[in-house]
């Protein structure tokens, strides 16, 4: 009776890459005033008033800022919530 014929072990080996994070990107607006601002901050990414009121200057001063970092999922309902709230938000990569 003939030997069966053994397959050799394959090795493999898989790398599993995190998922890129996503920034929540808002944009300045001569519209909005910065009271509405603050308060849309601390609504819809659930701050307090002092950072709300330190994302708000650097958006002013700077005119952007990156209100939040996270998963893509999170990011897209944060910047969809925001632009309910009429602010001028985007989604990049981080990076």
């Amino acid at each position: 009776m003939p030997k069966p014929k053994l397959k050799p072990e394959i090795k493999t080996e898989s790398l599993v890459s995190a998922a890129p994070k996503w920034n929540v990107v808002v944009l300045n607006d001569p519209i909005n005033y910065q009271a509405y601002v603050v308060m849309a901050f601390m609504n819809v990414l659930r701050i307090g008033a002092p950072e709300a009121k330190r994302l708000m200057r650097t958006i002013h001063a700077e005119g952007r800022a990156t209100v939040w970092t996270g998963d893509r999922e999170r990011a897209e309902m944060l910047s969809l919530e925001l632009q309910q709230w009429h602010l001028n938000s985007l989604l990049e990569q981080d990076g």
